[in-house]
């Protein structure tokens, strides 16, 4: 429905001591518009569906001590409204009865439509008057209808304009946080475990306040606005709603990110498995090396192999439960710090076993040094060297017997080296031996 505007205003006759009777006719005829124009105005208000809500609300605050002056002044309205139409009537009556008025009913027509004609009790006043009565002109009578009329009808318009937006407004917003909740509840994000679920428990319950608080008090969210004077003018304020509207967003936000954890982190877990699983099976395989070595190698100083990463496997299993209970703001910053861990475990595991089997490679470079420099010397046809076959006796017994003393050895293979060298020196030819003399110590 449309508001209706102001009532007009009857401008009086003019200046002289009585009307004639074309001023009275025309009188007249402006008053009869001004009465039908009044009449739609009134019926608008009073059908307006602002006012209706007003009725039936249970109102509290701003809105209750305006809406009950409000009240009083529509009231007073249809009071003010019914001494005009009988002012009116009366004219009408009086002018009907001559075609050609007499000088005293055109005296009294004067008074009636310009003087103070109309007499009201002095409950017809907004907060009651000390006065029996009070008596108005027409002019008057309508200026003082106009005021209350606009103050009323900013009651009904500001009311309805802030019913009209809010309420629908947090319903969406509402709706929102509902769907927000659900999924924040299925990634684990709930009150008491994670920031961003108190976060929806204090937006929950702004909302459930404000709503009820726009409802029950609609102008106390009502902004006028500044310099203007027609009824109504201004617009809701909406400052409670957009701060809320904006942490709701956040929240959003966070549990979003919370999502590409929860994707992401079955993959970081498995693979932080896969590494510690490595990592173990590596130290397994360091500590059966080792046993070797020291059952294989004699006066070798073999590296202890520690155990398996019990405190990273603790909280790999911390870091698999977070993820079973979506605790994800702890599983975060877990997973950053055993992936660093892990894959430093991991080299740590290597690097002792290269360590441990050191001793073996050692041993395995001179059983290869030594078998190149018995080719060596069958190919110049020396196979048969006694000199040179003791030697290598004596290094091949050093190299595959066990427990190997790698010091003996070393020095075994170094004397048949020698000696290789010293009996080939004259027979020495072309690049074929090339690569074996690089090998010589």
């Amino acid at each position: 429905m449309g508001v209706p505007g102001p009532f007009p205003s009857f401008a009086g006759a003019p200046d002289g001591p009585v009307m004639g009777r074309e001023e009275v006719d025309r009188a007249l005829a402006k008053l009869a518009a001004e009465h039908e124009a009044i009449e739609s105005s009134l019926l608008a208000l009073q059908d307006h569906a602002g006012r209706r809500l007003l009725e039936g609300a249970e109102l509290t605050g701003i809105t209750k001590d305006r809406w009950s002056t409000t009240e009083q002044a529509i009231s007073l309205l249809w009071s003010y409204f019914d001494a005009y139409s009988e002012a009116l009537t009366r004219a009408r009556e009086l002018r009907s009865r001559h075609r050609w008025p007499t000088q005293e009913e055109l005296t009294e027509l004067t008074e009636l439509l310009c003087g103070t004609a109309i007499t009201l009790p002095s409950s017809a006043t907004l907060g009651g008057s000390p006065l029996l009565s009070e008596e108005l002109s027409l002019d008057r009578l309508v200026d003082r209808m106009n005021r209350w009329y606009a103050e009323a009808l900013g009651v009904i318009v500001s009311a309805d304009a802030v019913w009209s937006a809010l309420p629908a407004r947090i319903d969406m917003l509402s709706a929102e946080l509902h769907r927000t909740r659900s999924l924040a509840h299925s990634v684990g994000v709930r009150p008491g475990e994670h920031p961003s679920g108190d976060d929806l428990e204090q937006i929950t319950a702004e909302l459930t306040a404000l709503r009820a608080e726009v409802v029950s008090d609609p102008l106390a969210f009502w902004k006028p606005a500044g310099g203007s004077s027609a009824p109504g003018g201004g617009s809701p304020d909406t400052q409670r709603y957009d701060r809320s509207a904006r942490a709701l967003e956040d929240v959003r936000r966070e549990i979003e990110a919370v999502l590409d954890v929860r994707q992401d982190a079955e993959r970081r877990l498995m693979r932080l498995r896969d590494v510690l699983s490595r990592a173990d099976r590596t130290l397994a395989e360091a500590r059966q090396a080792r046993g070797e070595v020291l059952a294989k190698i004699a006066a070798s100083e073999v590296p202890a192999v520690s155990g398996p990463p019990t405190a990273l496997h603790e909280q790999l299993v911390a870091a698999a439960d977070y993820r079973r209970r979506s605790q994800w703001h702890r599983l975060s910053p877990l997973l950053e710090s055993l992936e660093q861990r892990a894959d430093d475990e991991l080299l740590r595991a290597r690097e002792s076993l290269t360590a441990v089997t050191a001793p073996l490679a050692v041993r395995a470079e001179l059983r290869g040094r030594l078998d190149a420099y018995k080719a060596k010397v069958a190919r110049h046809g020396m196979a048969e060297d006694s000199m040179l076959v003791e030697r290598y006796d004596v290094a091949r017994r050093m190299l595959w017997s066990a427990p190997c003393d790698l010091r003996a050895a070393e020095q075994a293979v170094l004397r048949y080296q020698q000696a290789a060298a010293e009996a080939l020196v004259p027979r020495q030819t072309g690049p074929a031996d090339e690569g074996i003399e690089g090998g010589t110590k």
